[in-house]
C-alpha cells in the first residue's frame, strides 16, 4: 500500500484546478537556502524560484517569482508593474498578508490575489519549481500551468 503523501494546500488548489505538478518534500533535510533546496532536491537553480512580496509606492502589494540564484531587481520590477518604486515587505507582514510564513511562501493560495509577476527566465524551462506552502516542499510545474493556477504575466525583473 502506497503511503499517504502530505498534501499542503497548494497542492490541493492544483488539483481542484486540475493541473499537473510533481511534489517534492527536503523536510528531512538541513537545506534552508534556495540554493540548497535546489541542491538536495538535485535540481539545477535557475529552475528553483522564490516568492518574494513587495509593496509599491502607491500602496499596493506585488508578488514576483525570482529564480533563487538571482536577485529581485526593485527598478526592473517596478517598471514591469507600473510603480515608481517597490521594497520588500518586513518579513514580520508576511504571514498576516499573505497566509504563509518567510521560507514557505508560494503564489499559489495567497489569502488575497495580488497583482503577480514571474521572471521571464522561467519561459525558456520546460519546468519550474516553487514552494508548496509549507517550509519543506515543493511543486515542480510547466511554468504555463503556474499561469493558470495564478493569474500572472511574465517580465524580466531579476538580476
Amino acid at each position: 500500500m502506497k503511503k499517504k503523501e502530505n498534501k499542503t494546500n497548494v497542492m490541493r488548489i492544483l488539483d481542484q484546478k486540475k493541473i499537473p505538478y510533481e511534489s517534492h518534500c527536503y523536510a528531512d533535510t538541513d537545506a534552508v537556502s534556495g540554493p540548497e533546496v535546489a541542491e538536495v532536491l538535485q535540481k539545477d537553480p535557475a529552475q528553483v524560484f522564490k516568492t518574494l512580496v513587495t509593496v509599491g509606492h502607491s500602496g499596493q502589494h506585488y508578488v514576483f517569482v525570482v529564480p533563487v540564484c538571482r536577485e529581485l531587481a526593485l527598478k526592473k520590477a517596478a517598471a514591469a508593474v507600473g510603480e515608481k518604486s517597490i521594497e520588500m515587505i518586513p518579513a514580520k507582514a508576511l504571514l498576516p498578508l499573505t497566509g504563509y510564513i518567510h521560507g514557505g511562501c508560494s503564489p499559489v493560495g495567497m489569502k488575497k490575489l495580488f497583482p503577480t509577476t514571474v521572471d521571464s527566465s522561467a519561459q525558456a524551462l520546460s519546468t519550474m519549481m516553487v514552494s508548496a506552502g509549507k517550509i519543506g516542499y515543493q511543486v515542480e510545474l510547466r511554468p504555463e500551468d503556474l499561469q493558470k493556477a495564478v493569474p500572472c504575466r511574465f517580465a524580466d525583473v531579476s538580476e
